[in-house]
C-alpha cells in the first residue's frame, strides 16, 4: 500500500478510538440521532480496523520472513519461511483488495428507489419496439428481485410499441443495482416489418435517477408552471374527457416533466413532481461533479445516453457489454430478466476502476 492509504488507514483507527469514547459515555443516550449516527460509523470503521489489523500482522510476518530468508544460515529455518511466506503472500494480497474495497466511496444513494426513463431512438418503428421490449425486460427482473413499478407516463405507438414509457421501480437498492443500466442500448436483428429478411439496427435510451427527496433540493412553487391537459393515446386520440393529466415546468431551468398516467389530476401532479425532482437532484450532482473533476463526465445524463453501452444480437443469441467487453450468449434468459450477471459484472468494473466516476 502506498503512504497516502496507509496514513487514511490509520486516520480511521484513530476516528474510532475517538467514537468509542463517545460511545461509552451514557450522555450519548441522550442524543438519539447522534447515537444512532455514531453506532453506524463504529459499525463501518470496526470492519476496516480490523482487516488493518490483520494486514498489519501479517506484513510483520513476512517481513521477519524476509529477514530470515536473507540473512540466516540454517537451511531448515530458510525452508520454513519459504514456505511461510507462499501462504503469507497472497492472504495479504486478499486483504488488501478487501480493505480497498471498503475504502471505496460508497453511494448513498444506491438504496434509494430508482426512477427509468425508456425511449425509442434511431430506427422509427423498430427502435419503439424495441423500447417495449427493453421495458418487459426490466419489468421481469424488477418482479424476480420483488420490487415493483409505478408507471408515470408512457406513449405507446399504433403498431404496439413505446416512444417513452417514465416509472418509478420501489425496491430497497433499485437505483444501486439499475443505475449501470444507463446509457444507449443497441438491437440487431430483422425487424417484424421487414419483408426481406434483412437485419437492421436500432436504439432505444435508458436513463436511471435515483428517486429525490425534499431533503435532497428545495423548490421555490413560484418557479413551477402547472399545467393540465386531457390524456392521450397512440395517434393524439382522447383517452380522458377530463383534463386530468399534469405538466410541471420548473421555470429556471426549464425543466419539464409530465404524467397521464391516473385518472386524478392530484395523483398526477404527485407522480409528475417526483419525476421533475428526480431530474433537477440528478442536474444539481452533475453541476457538483464537475466543479470537483473537470476531466470528468456524470454517470447519469445526455453525454452518457450518447455512449452505446450494450447490443443484443438477435442472430447470434448474443449480448455484449461494451464498457467491460463481456459478452454472453443467453439473450432469451436476458430478455427474461436475468440480468444478474450482467449488473454483477459492470458493477464489479465500476468498483475497480471507478465507473461511475465517468471512466466508461
Amino acid at each position: 500500500m502506498n503512504e497516502a492509504t496507509l496514513k487514511r488507514l490509520e486516520d480511521i483507527e484513530k476516528r474510532l478510538k475517538g467514537i468509542k469514547q463517545k460511545l461509552s459515555d451514557p450522555s450519548i443516550f441522550r442524543d438519539k440521532k447522534q447515537f444512532v449516527e455514531l453506532s453506524k460509523e463504529h459499525s463501518e470503521l470496526s470492519e476496516i480496523v480490523e482487516l488493518y489489523e490483520k494486514y498489519r500482522e501479517i506484513s510483520s510476518r513476512i517481513e521477519e520472513d524476509e529477514n530470515v530468508m536473507e540473512t540466516s544460515n540454517d537451511d531448515e529455518l530458510i525452508a520454513i519461511a519459504r514456505e511461510e511466506l507462499k501462504e503469507l503472500k497472497p492472504e495479504l494480497a486478499k486483504l488488501k483488495e478487501k480493505i480497498m474495497v471498503l475504502l471505496h466511496p460508497k453511494d448513498k444513494l444506491i438504496s434509494r428507489n430508482a426512477i427509468m426513463e425508456i425511449r425509442a431512438g434511431a430506427g422509427g418503428d423498430e427502435a419503439s419496439l424495441f423500447a417495449k421490449d427493453l421495458f418487459r425486460m426490466y419489468s421481469k427482473y424488477i418482479e424476480k428481485k420483488g420490487w415493483s413499478i409505478e408507471t408515470i407516463d408512457v406513449h405507446p405507438t399504433e403498431i404496439g410499441g413505446f416512444k417513452e414509457i417514465i416509472y418509478i421501480v420501489h425496491g430497497n437498492g433499485a437505483y444501486g443495482k439499475l443505475k449501470y443500466e444507463s446509457g444507449v442500448h443497441r438491437v440487431q436483428r430483422v425487424p417484424i416489418t421487414e419483408s426481406g429478411g434483412r437485419i437492421h439496427t436500432s436504439t432505444s435510451t435508458v436513463a436511471v435517477l435515483p428517486e429525490a427527496s425534499d431533503v435532497d433540493l428545495k423548490i421555490n412553487p413560484k418557479d413551477l408552471k402547472i399545467e393540465s391537459f386531457r390524456s392521450s393515446g397512440p395517434g393524439g386520440q382522447s383517452v380522458n374527457k377530463l383534463s386530468s393529466a399534469v405538466r410541471i415546468t420548473h421555470i429556471p431551468t426549464g425543466i419539464v416533466a409530465s404524467c397521464q398516467d391516473e385518472r386524478s389530476q392530484y395523483k398526477n401532479k404527485i407522480k409528475a413532481m417526483k419525476v421533475l425532482m428526480a431530474r433537477l437532484y440528478d442536474m444539481k450532482r452533475k453541476e457538483e461533479e464537475e466543479k470537483m473533476r473537470h476531466a470528468r463526465k456524470a454517470q447519469i445524463g445526455e453525454a452518457e445516453r450518447a455512449e452505446k453501452v450494450r447490443t443484443y444480437n438477435f442472430r447470434e443469441k448474443r449480448v455484449t457489454d461494451h464498457r467491460i467487453n463481456f459478452t454472453i450468449y443467453r439473450l432469451d434468459d436476458v430478455l427474461e430478466g436475468d440480468l444478474d450477471e450482467l449488473i454483477e459484472k459492470v458493477a464489479a468494473a465500476d468498483k475497480k476502476d471507478g465507473f461511475s466516476e465517468g471512466k466508461l
